[in-house]
């Protein structure tokens, strides 16, 4: 299987299309309304409720957007729904809700958050949701075992590969040494089998993605492009571009 098309034809929003400073919150029902407005594919995260649900939200654990504090896993999506946020009305969505929301209007890139200690669970839960859902979808994670997950559960979904060029303990305290090396040059990618890799933009040209895109044909997105600059690089060595901060002319 390709990576479609459809993965590279049109910008991708970061966490939607967010604007706090205008009260449209990242992986928010605004942002994900702004994002389909402007005809932008739509970048989330998911994360484990204690109760087994997919919910939409970057962070393992609240207080940074929302009021409260808790990890993510240790509630349940009925609590999680309760939350609180601090710069809008809006409630965490699960991931049923933002396929009920978005309905196939544009694509969304799934990334899976993890933990880095083999649970596949969000995976499955992220099966049964899509199962039902006839937009166009994608699915990728900074760890290749829930890549591999991706694949042995979904083999139909366009999947992918977060990665960048260094992996150091202090940024990624849950990933085991070994793991770290893993990720390291995509040394995983003969048996996380991704169909495209999303790389991070200051890191770009690098080797590993080189080869990846030149030599095995798969597609690059790269990550978080911000800036002038950013966005030369990337369309410089990309694909596509992840973005936030700006509205791009599509």
């Amino acid at each position: 299987m390709r990576a479609p098309d459809w993965l590279t034809a049109r910008p991708v929003a970061h966490r939607g299309l967010h604007d706090r400073a205008r009260g449209i919150i990242e992986n928010m029902p605004g942002a994900v309304t702004a994002a389909i407005a402007g005809n932008f594919s739509i970048e989330v995260d998911i994360q484990l409720s204690a109760d087994g649900e997919a919910m939409v939200h970057h962070d393992d654990a609240l207080g940074r957007l929302t009021e409260g504090s808790g990890a993510l896993r240790s509630l349940t999506a009925a609590q999680l729904k309760a939350a609180a946020f601090k710069d809008t009305s809006e409630r965490m969505m699960s991931l049923g809700d933002l396929c009920a929301l978005v309905a196939g209007r544009v694509p969304l890139v799934i990334e899976v958050k993890s933990h880095f200690d083999g649970d596949r669970q969000l995976v499955r839960r992220m099966s049964e949701v899509l199962a039902a859902y006839r937009g166009p979808v994608a699915g990728m994670s900074f760890d290749p075992d829930q890549v591999m997950a991706l694949r042995e559960t979904m083999p139909q979904l366009a999947r992918g590969i977060v990665a960048e060029r260094h992996y150091s303990e202090a940024d990624w305290p849950e990933a085991s040494p070994r793991q770290r090396r893993d990720m390291t040059h995509l040394r995983h990618g003969f048996r996380s089998r991704p169909h495209f890799v999303a790389y991070r933009v200051d890191e770009l040209p690098a080797t590993a993605p080189w080869i990846a895109h030149h030599i095995f044909g798969l597609p690059l997105l790269t990550w978080t492009v911000r800036t002038a600059e950013q966005r030369q690089r990337a369309a410089r060595y990309a694909d596509q571009m992840i973005f936030e901060g700006f509205v791009p002319a599509i």
